[in-house]
C-alpha cells in the first residue's frame, strides 16, 4: 500500500543559506514553487518565498534576509490529512519535510499529495460516513474502532474532525455493516451522534478542501 512518506521529493536540492539572492531568483524564474526550502549546515532553517526573493537585492544572500524565510513543515510521521491542513494554511504548494529528529529528508508537492488523497479510502471506497461526539476525556479511538468492529462492519478511515476542552468529534467512514446497528451501538456506549447517513455532504466538503488546494497546482 502506497503511503504518504512515498511521495517525498528530492528532485530539486534545497537551496544553501549563503546562497546569492540573484541565484535564488533564477531558480524560481525556472522551477514553479511557490517557496522553496533553505539549510544552513544541513539544517533546515525555513523557506524563502518565491515572490519575496523578486524584491530582494539580487546582490546579497539568503543570509543577510534570514528573517524573512518562513519556518513552516511537515514531519514524516504525519498523515495525509494534517499535511493537506498545513498546505492549506500556508497558501504553499510545497512543503519541507523533517524527520522527528528535525533532520531534513525532501519535499512535499501539492500534486503528488492531491492524488493520494483522491486514492484514500475516504474518497475512492464505498461506505457511510458518520461523526461522533463524547467528552473529551471518556472516548478512546480504540474504544470507536471495536464498536464498529463488533457489528461486523469495516473501518475506513477516522479522525478528530473537531476537538474542544469538553467535547471530541469523530469523523468515520465505515462500509461492510449496519450502519443503524451501529448508530445504537455507539449510543449504548454514550456516544452522540451528531450526524448519520451523510455520505454525500461529507465527501463534498472533503470535495470542496481538495478544490481550494487544488487552485496551487497552477502557481
Amino acid at each position: 500500500m502506497t503511503e504518504i512518506t512515498d511521495y517525498i521529493n528530492n528532485d530539486y536540492k534545497p537551496l544553501q543559506i549563503e546562497d546569492s539572492i540573484s541565484s535564488v531568483q533564477d531558480f524560481f524564474a525556472n522551477a514553479n514553487f511557490t517557496h522553496f526550502p533553505v539549510i544552513e549546515e544541513r539544517v533546515y532553517v525555513g523557506s524563502i518565498n518565491a515572490e519575496d526573493a523578486e524584491t530582494f537585492d539580487f546582490d546579497k544572500k539568503i543570509s543577510d534576509y534570514r528573517f524573512n524565510l518562513e519556518g513552516f513543515f511537515v514531519r514524516t510521521t504525519m498523515v495525509w490529512l494534517d499535511v493537506l491542513e498545513i498546505f492549506a494554511q500556508n497558501q504553499s504548494n510545497i512543503l519541507p519535510v523533517l524527520t522527528p529528529e528535525n533532520a531534513y529528508v525532501g519535499y512535499y508537492e501539492i500534486q503528488d499529495i492531491m492524488r493520494f488523497f483522491n486514492d484514500t479510502p475516504f474518497l475512492k471506497e464505498h461506505g457511510e460516513i458518520v461523526v461522533v461526539e463524547k467528552p473529551v476525556l471518556e472516548y478512546s479511538m480504540s474504544e470507536v474502532a471495536q464498536i464498529i468492529e463488533s457489528t461486523g462492519a469495516t473501518l475506513l478511515g477516522s479522525f478528530l474532525s473537531s476537538s474542544t476542552s469538553q467535547n471530541v468529534q469523530i469523523t468515520l467512514k465505515i462500509a461492510s455493516g449496519s450502519i443503524n446497528e451501529i448508530i445504537q451501538t455507539f449510543r449504548r456506549y454514550g456516544y452522540a451522534i451528531i450526524s448519520e447517513n451523510q455520505e454525500d455532504s461529507y465527501l463534498t466538503n472533503l470535495k470542496e478542501r481538495s478544490d481550494y488546494l487544488d487552485k496551487y497546482l497552477n502557481i
